[in-house]
């Protein structure tokens, strides 16, 4: 029986921002209501300058909210998911 290991200087390539073609979009993962971990909920660019995000909740598909430092996260009305 043989493990597959990952190679310890190897990069995952990650699919380029198509919104500023400078950054790529990275993954993000959080955890369910139920503390189940739910993979790649976000999507976000690199470039700073971009802001590009994309997020799912419950099955819906919200673009470019606005990204929020978790201490100074406002709790106000959540905006419509967008219609893909």
């Amino acid at each position: 029986m043989s493990t597959a290991k990952a190679k310890v200087n190897e990069v995952p390539e990650f699919p380029e921002c198509r919104a500023c073609d400078v950054g790529v979009l990275l993954p993000l993962s959080d955890f369910g209501a139920h503390g189940a971990t739910v993979y790649y909920k976000a999507w976000i660019c690199s470039n700073p300058d971009c802001g590009f995000n994309l997020k799912i909740r419950n099955g819906d598909v919200y673009l470019n909210e606005p990204v929020l430092d978790g201490e100074q996260r406002q709790y106000e009305r959540r905006p419509q998911p967008a219609r893909v």
